[in-house]
């Protein structure tokens, strides 16, 4: 079928007058408030760098050296640069249309993947595509979030701000300048790509003056695990790693894969090597501001990943906030004609030092249906309370229960089955049906007074809209065979992607928040406690972060069960778990009144629960 092509055009409102980057004359053009674009592609300066990362971690007696492509404006004028590092140059590729990097016969590159070269080096900025070490041309090994990692970013900013050497080729001396560059550096990525934006955020490095992380991890421990069980897949980072590595990887980095396999216990425990990919620890020393995306429904960067790192960042730094309901989705898909002038005046405000009050105007954008999005001036909004809703025998209200509810983990369960009718292997309460809108807006958690008849138990807990509701599903999109072009074209290199449509459907339930726990980690992430059988403990565990407005007439559950067997691994032996509820409550930030329990029977015919999708 003909491909039919849409060229868009993009235009502002004001004309502002730039503020130089540095001393350096910046090489672009205000035109209607925003970066105009003056610059050819056909002339634009292609190049590879490589950087000196300081490390050494293949062990072959050189300093590993980290690959950035580079395409810049043919200018006497100094730009700055969009940053995007990643280990999927050669594998995955990157976008929906999985582009990979390709060069010509002199290994000069050619195609720069994803729409950032043909969109933004005519308006006078540089794009820089970095190799992760022990990928695509880079020296080094892959470590899943390690110094690896953070050193394929750090090593190249420094480089941009001539505080590190970088090289004409991957093992000669003849050196390589950034001189054409302002110092002043972008990261964006999603996924792994914006995973490592966070982690080169949170070591506070200067010249680094924005970050874009799309459903990005800001602690990998939380990407394999949840507060002491394993995700099902992969066991460790080694094998994931191990599907991105280079030939001098594969060859000699078998020590990096002891080290992460080592440190990644199948029992679920926070670790040291854990501790040094948790970028939330560090987010204090965060100076970058921030432009965050995320899918509400994304299982496999969780939503909890952004919603802790917002939280760790720093007041004063200036933060921006997109949710979709979507899963695991670029923005570039699924609200691509407003994506892409917001990341427009976005980077011109934070690498142009453009003054168009970005940073003042609604700090969230939120979708409540398809299509259909929602703007707050503060995140969380203003008059979010965080509130204790307690289970009873009448139901999920305010006031404590009495007595226990028990319940048998066959192990198999999914949300579908805990939500659609009678289902023995679980808890579930109630409020009754809202009168007014009740919106709920950050992390939630919950807290448990559980016993088990075995001495392993892993627990699930839900926070359920239960009521008619036009959703997203799936992914959330589905591809078009049109075409939308964002920037100029050239040999090699088109700037045309394929449209895409919200794939919609109705359901009577929704998942909004979910967390899982061992119950072994109830007093210790690092250090899992012997279980008695039927002897109480009590752990809190968190819940996944959300933005989700609960109608007036529908109704919002918790629900609290054993093995969710689309989300966990299941303990050695299944036990019969019982609540003590007077023990048990969940803390939610709500805006709004809180309501009234009901006993009230739910049922749910159909349920959206979320995708997991790749990583990509």
């Amino acid at each position: 079928m003909k491909r039919v092509r849409v060229v868009v055009a993009l235009a502002g409102a004001l004309t502002l007058t730039p503020i130089p980057a540095t001393a350096a004359t910046p090489a672009f053009t205000l035109s209607g408030g925003v970066s105009a674009p003056i610059h050819s592609m056909a002339d634009a300066v292609r190049e590879t760098v490589y950087v000196d990362s300081g490390l050494d971690l293949d062990g072959d007696g050189t300093r590993d050296r980290v690959a950035a492509d580079v395409i810049r404006p043919s200018t006497t004028g100094r730009v700055p640069v969009i940053m995007d590092a990643s280990p999927y140059y050669q594998s995955a590729g990157r976008g929906n249309e999985s582009e990979v990097k390709t060069y010509d016969s002199a290994g000069v590159p050619v195609k720069f993947p994803l729409f950032y070269d043909n969109y933004f080096v005519p308006r006078g900025y540089a794009v820089v595509l970095v190799d992760f070490l022990g990928t695509n041309r880079s020296r080094g090994c892959v470590d899943v979030g390690g110094q690896s990692e953070i050193a394929s970013g750090t090593a190249v900013i420094d480089w941009l701000n001539g505080r590190r050497t970088g090289y004409s080729t991957l093992t000669g001396s003849t050196t390589k300048s950034a001189s054409w560059s302002t110092g002043a550096v972008g990261m964006i990525g999603k996924s792994w790509d914006g995973s490592i934006a966070n982690g080169v955020a949170a070591t506070g490095i200067d010249g680094l003056k924005t970050i874009v992380p799309i459903a990005a991890i800001s602690s990998w421990y939380d990407w394999f695990r949840s507060d002491g069980v394993a995700y099902p897949g992969y066991s460790s980072p080694t094998g994931l790693g191990s599907q991105f590595e280079n030939s001098n990887a594969r060859s000699r980095c078998g020590a990096v894969r002891t080290q992460m396999t080592n440190g990644s216990p199948a029992n679920g425990d926070y670790t040291s090597m854990w501790q040094a990919r948790d970028f939330v620890r560090n987010a204090s020393r965060v100076k970058a501001s921030i432009f965050a995306i995320h899918g509400l429904n994304d299982l496999n960067v969780k939503t909890l990943q952004y919603g802790q790192f917002w939280d760790a960042v720093p007041a004063s730094v200036p933060k921006k906030l997109w949710f979709s309901q979507t899963a695991h989705v670029d923005p570039f898909d699924f609200r691509r004609s407003e994506w892409v002038p917001t990341l427009h005046r976005w980077f011109d405000r934070w690498l142009l030092n453009v003054q168009n009050g970005i940073e003042n105007e609604p700090q969230v954008s939120a979708e409540r249906a398809p299509g259909q999005w929602a703007d707050d001036q503060t995140w969380p909004p203003a008059g979010t309370v965080s509130t204790v809703l307690r289970p009873s025998a009448a139901g999920l209200g305010t006031t404590a229960g009495t007595g226990t509810a028990a319940f048998t983990d066959n192990g198999s369960a999914t949300p579908s089955t805990w939500l659609s009718g009678s289902n023995t292997g679980r808890v579930l309460y109630s409020t009754a049906p809202l009168t007014s809108d009740l919106r709920v807006a950050g992390t939630s958690s919950i807290t448990v007074g559980v016993s088990s008849s075995t001495r392993t138990a892993h627990l699930t807990a839900y926070l359920v809209d239960y009521g008619p509701a036009r959703v997203r599903t799936g992914e959330g999109i589905r591809t078009l065979t049109t075409e939308s072009c964002w920037g100029e074209s050239r040999t090699g290199d088109d700037a045309c992607y394929r449209d895409t449509e919200a794939t919609a459907g109705n359901v009577d339930a929704q998942i909004i928040a979910r967390g899982w726990a061992d119950l072994a980690n109830y007093e210790s992430l690092s250090v899992p406690r012997t279980i008695t059988p039927e002897t109480k403990y009590r752990m809190t565990f968190r819940l996944s972060t959300t933005d989700h407005v609960v109608p007036a007439g529908h109704r919002l559950g918790l629900l609290i069960g054993g093995t969710d067997s689309s989300a966990i691994v299941r303990p050695s032996q299944l036990p019969r778990l019982t609540v003590d509820l007077a023990d048990t409550s969940v803390r939610v930030p709500v805006k709004g009144p809180v309501p009234a329990a009901s006993t009230a029977p739910l049922v749910a015919s159909s349920v959206s629960a979320g995708t997991k999708g790749a990583l990509g």
